[in-house]
């Protein structure tokens, strides 16, 4: 039984037989089969088949709820049940946004490794609100993100401390002008993130004192990562406000320039989330690690 719920649960996740099969390592027919003798067993199918197509049923949502629950508990009795052993192993699911998982976690996941190898991470990237979405869903135990709004089911963990800049590539006409205000951004042309990324949200919020909206700038594109953005500021005279986290080596190299805003500092924290109410003895674990890399007192 505990077999077909993970295979139920891989489907139902991937919504494809074919993705389920290959993940697993297991046949399509084999998968198939599995599936079958759970609809069997329930007396109800699970999911709705259009074609190649397939969605889950108001049954297989009821399912999947519980399977998620299930496959949960087991996660904790793994890794509590492997402390009596001093063995201490697991699976932590964890997600963070994008300038986050490129500039911040690669460091602290290594040091976390190198205390418990036994304990295997997976690592999701998205934006902010992709992240708050897998938390809720139960894809992931912990997430760490940007972003100012808050959703009450998520309890949020100030992290560190982030500033948001203005940036260009030194040759633009920008450098050498001697005073630049919020006013001024309507003429700028601007590069900025897709939809849902929490640095947008943050720079909204900050620009709102100024009475200035994202829809009243210049957006010549909307990028999905920051690395893509420094490249794109690298090859144009847009600007784009980019985390402090994110363009060391590029203001150390002059491929990049701050340029100073008058009256203008966006500051910002990132956030450790997990569910209200839901702790676990690994995801605790992880954040004393990452805590104490940055000697904070979480």
């Amino acid at each position: 039984m505990d077999f077909r719920l993970k295979v139920f649960f891989t489907v139902a996740t991937r919504l494809s037989f074919t993705k389920a099969a290959s993940e697993l390592f297991i046949t399509q027919p084999a998968i198939s089969k599995h599936i079958q003798e759970l609809e069997e067993e329930y007396k109800i199918k699970l999911f709705e088949r259009n074609g190649s197509k397939i969605a889950l049923t108001n049954a297989g949502e009821v399912l999947l709820k519980h399977t998620k629950n299930i496959f949960e508990i087991y996660r904790e009795i793994d890794f509590e049940m492997s402390t009596f052993i001093n063995e201490r192993k697991g699976l932590l699911r964890l997600g963070a946004s994008t300038t986050i998982s490129q500039y911040i976690i690669p460091p602290l996941l290594a040091r976390f490794h190198q205390k418990l190898e036994s304990v295997k991470v997976n690592l999701l990237n998205g934006n902010t609100e992709q992240i708050e979405n897998a938390l809720l869903n139960k894809e992931i135990e912990i997430g760490i993100v940007e972003g100012q709004s808050k959703n009450k089911s998520i309890k949020y963990t100030q992290f560190i401390k982030d500033e948001l800049v203005l940036v260009c590539n030194p040759n633009n006409p920008l450098v050498r002008k001697k005073e630049i205000t919020p006013a001024d951004f309507k003429s700028f042309r601007f590069v900025m993130r897709e939809q849902g990324s929490g640095t947008l949200e943050v720079i909204e919020y900050a620009l709102k004192p100024f009475n200035i909206k994202i829809d009243q700038l210049q957006v010549e594109m909307q990028l999905g990562s920051t690395e893509s953005i420094k490249s794109y500021l690298m090859n144009s005279n847009c600007v784009a406000f980019i985390s402090m986290h994110a363009i060391g080596k590029e203001l150390k190299n002059k491929e990049l320039q701050i340029i100073d805003v008058d009256n203008l500092i966006i500051e910002r924290y990132f956030y450790i989330i997990t569910l209200q109410g839901k702790s676990d003895s690994l995801s605790e674990l992880f954040i004393k690690n990452i805590s104490s890399y940055y000697n904070l007192k979480l």
